[in-house]
């Protein structure tokens, strides 16, 4: 029982094929090309909704769950560069009233059907790895109320 006890506490989910333990949780951090195909799908969201522009969609990204310190805006335009490439969205220069004109960004059809299949993927995962923290919450219960029970007959 104590060798089962060490696995389950030592359980990993694979998101995308990106590991997350309790140090990296939220954000893979040696799997930055996973994090950057989310950060993909939560700008085309973001963009779904209304256009956006760079500084105005890194304060957006926050809800979830970039921070400014994890996303530099290189990385942002980077992204949307590469987004832009792949017809996903569009970008044009607006007049920015007094300061300088501004890219701003758009969603394309491609870029919402893109949104669409991720999200049905998102979900498909989101239910595996339901199922996963389940079974695993399941056990601990099942092994603390043994390790009561074991406890209690001494």
């Amino acid at each position: 029982m104590f060798v089962v006890t060490i696995f389950i506490m030592n359980i990993v989910l694979l998101i995308g094929g990106a590991v997350v333990t309790e140090e990296n949780a939220l954000f893979c951090n040696g799997k930055h090309h996973k994090m950057e195909k989310f950060l993909e799908i939560c700008l085309l969201l973001l963009l779904y909704d209304e256009v956006g522009y760079g500084y105005g969609l890194i304060e957006q990204l926050a809800f979830f769950g970039f921070s400014e310190d994890e996303l530099n805006v290189s990385t942002l335009y980077r992204t949307l560069r590469k987004m832009e490439k792949e017809e996903l969205v569009t970008s044009l220069w607006e007049e920015g009233g007094p300061g300088p004109k501004r890219r701003v960004y758009k969603i394309t059809q491609n870029g919402k059907k893109e949104l669409k299949q991720w999200i049905q993927i998102l979900k498909a995962r989101r239910s595996r790895i339901e199922r996963v923290i389940g079974r695993y919450e399941n056990l601990i219960l099942n092994i603390g109320l043994e390790n009561e029970n074991e406890t209690t007959a001494d």
